[in-house]
């Protein structure tokens, strides 16, 4: 049954039809408990708190897919203006930004005069810029632009999936950049050609390209909730003697609250991936195919009143 309510919502988190009924009819299903509002100004709010819970941010704004020129120039004005309001506000927080929101589907010169302009902005204020990765499809594309950018660029991080066959060789390829990468599983529905089908491979994956990526002496964020990699992660890195300010634990606004707020008390960082925005419904999908679970919450908040 998990299986088949993973596989339903990937397929609603691509459906184009329902993003635009989402977008028109505002925060719905559960969304807040995943999404920290609709503007910056509310995102700001929940930085700021979970900042003071000793915790730091990555914030998103939410849109990916783009295909209109104009919107990806307003998406890129959006992170822009939210790398400003991060240091205006002096808050603890990176930016992560989706190559599909910035124009990868549209034109290649395109997605690279919009990143260049918020690596500007990130570099004038001094805020760090991840290049999120999406499917399988467009991770070629990706990672070319995030070498042709790391060439310009310091600050500047991507990420890498476990779930795919490539990734071992891709953060080996990634390596001569010293890059500070994000691994994760992965949320994408990819076929049994590119992507390990059986949840006990992904995860041994994960194991090694962790290893792999603090021996290369490489700043290591690890993007999981789940209890059996975090602990591997803690105990690789006592039994390697690996400091503490060259790895973090990344989790999802919404998920796993007292799990961060342990891993701060025994000194580890703890970073939160915060979106925003009201192209949230793909977003919020992808979440509950990650853990059904999640669909408990969305119905007593549906059904409440």
């Amino acid at each position: 049954m998990e299986k088949v309510l993973r596989q339903f919502f990937l397929f609603l988190s691509n459906n184009k039809l329902l993003t635009a009924l989402a977008k028109r009819y505002g925060f719905r299903f559960g969304a807040s408990r995943f999404v920290a509002g609709t503007n910056i100004g509310h995102a700001a709010e929940k930085i700021r708190e979970l900042n003071q819970k000793g915790m730091s941010v990555t914030l998103d704004h939410l849109g990916e897919y783009v295909t209109d020129k104009e919107e990806a120039i307003e998406r890129t004005k959006e992170t822009i203006k939210s790398i400003k309001v991060i240091d205006k506000l002096n808050l603890d927080s990176q930016v992560s930004v989706k190559m599909t929101s910035m124009g990868l589907d549209i034109s290649d010169d395109l997605v690279l005069n919009n990143m260049r302009r918020i690596l500007d902005a990130g570099k004038e204020h001094n805020v760090l810029v991840t290049i999120d990765m999406e499917d399988y499809e467009r991770c070629d594309k990706t990672l070319n632009i995030f070498e042709t950018l790391k060439e310009e660029y310091d600050l500047l991080s991507t990420v890498l999936q476990s779930y795919l066959y490539r990734t071992e060789d891709d953060l080996q390829r990634l390596n001569k950049y010293s890059p500070n990468i994000r691994l994760v599983k992965g949320a994408y529905k990819e076929s049994a050609e590119v992507a390990y089908p059986e949840k006990k491979d992904v995860d041994e994956n994960l194991k090694n390209l962790i290893a792999l990526h603090l021996n290369n002496g490489n700043f290591t964020a690890l993007g999981s909730h789940d209890d059996a990699m975090i602990e591997f992660t803690k105990q690789y890195v006592k039994e390697n003697n690996i400091l503490n300010g060259q790895f973090e634990f990344q989790m999802l606004y919404g998920m796993r609250n007292e799990l961060k707020e342990s891993l701060v008390d025994q000194g580890y960082n703890v970073r939160v991936y915060v979106p925003y925005g009201r192209d949230w419904f793909g977003y919020n999908m992808r979440r509950l195919a990650e853990r059904p679970a999640n669909v408990l919450f969305v119905l007593r908040g549906v059904f409440k009143k």
